[in-house]
């Protein structure tokens, strides 16, 4: 399977364009990185993107947390990560976290649809909401990050590295 590179987009292909999806919102820049956090690492699904991740795949979901839990119940982070180009290069611009609990046992999931729609909103409007992962997630999610392109997380803001715990360098 290829690795998923993040896209940045280099010109506004509507610019000057008032006709047919004037007004689109281009999701090109926009990348959703799990955190499996019984199995502490991060990957990158862009199923997600149309909620058809591996994750998210043969379990129906529900609104009550309490049936999806038991023995096989695995609880992740869905955060979507926005990039963009500045003067200085590539970085990490948005980049926001919403809870999901699957039982693939059980086939069930809970999820609530409208934080992920917020939170993906927020992440291309270029906020960083990561307090509500735990410090293990930030961890997981600053090595990742560092790791899938040290350009992006050098020109990253100091923001997200102050909510990730990592120390400016």
């Amino acid at each position: 399977m290829a690795q998923f590179q993040f896209n940045i987009i280099k010109n506004d292909p509507l610019d000057g364009h008032k006709g047919t999806n004037a007004g689109s919102i281009s999701l090109e820049n926009v990348a959703p990185v799990f955190i499996d956090v019984l199995e502490q690492h991060a990957f990158i699904d862009i199923g997600a993107m149309h909620a058809r991740s591996e994750v998210e795949k043969r379990v129906k979901w529900i609104d009550d947390e309490e049936e999806v839990k038991g023995p096989d119940a695995k609880p992740y982070w869905l955060v979507w990560v926005t990039t963009e180009r500045g003067a200085e290069g590539p970085y990490y611009a948005g980049v926001t976290a919403c809870y999901m609990l699957v039982n693939k046992t059980k086939k069930r999931a809970f999820k609530r649809m409208h934080e992920h729609v917020n939170m993906m909103d927020k992440s291309m409007k270029h906020y960083i909401i990561l307090e509500q992962i735990g410090g293990d997630n930030k961890k997981i999610l600053a090595d990742f990050l560092k790791q899938h392109n040290a350009e992006m997380w050098n020109n990253a803001p100091s923001e997200l590295k102050s909510q990730l715990n990592v120390s400016e360098q």
